[in-house]
């Protein structure tokens, strides 16, 4: 895949609507890293796609497994920062809901997923 598109001051696709409620940027997520800031990257997509490709420092969640695992994300995670990354961006804000109804209040979706970061941040990673 090698269309990349115009992005924005923000990193983001220009038609792309942030919901800055819910979401963080691919930058913010870089910069949180590269400062070193203490939260958890949770990468909720499938296995096979988390062994194509992921992200230095990130932990498997599916999230069609969430329901064996969220007893132990929630008091694992309950006091933390936590950002879920997906491939777009959909499995990762259905994440997010979950992991803040369930009692992690500070839980972010990553706008774009990992496609958006290998376009913005890490442009020779590989894109599906």
């Amino acid at each position: 895949m090698n269309d990349r598109p115009a992005l924005t001051d923000q990193g983001l696709p220009e038609r792309y609507f942030l919901k800055e409620e819910w979401e963080l940027t691919p930058r913010n997520v870089k910069a949180m890293l590269d400062a070193g800031e203490d939260f958890v990257l949770i990468d909720c997509r499938m296995e096979q796609e988390y062994q194509l490709v992921h992200i230095a420092g990130s932990t498997l969640h599916i999230l069609q497994k969430i329901g064996d695992d969220l007893p132990d994300l929630v008091d694992d995670y309950a006091d933390k920062k936590v950002v879920c990354y997906c491939h777009h961006g959909a499995r990762s804000m259905q994440m997010t809901a979950i992991l803040r109804d369930a009692g992690v209040p500070d839980t972010w979706s990553m706008a774009g997923g990992i496609d958006l970061w290998a376009i913005d941040i890490e442009p020779g990673m590989v894109r599906y």
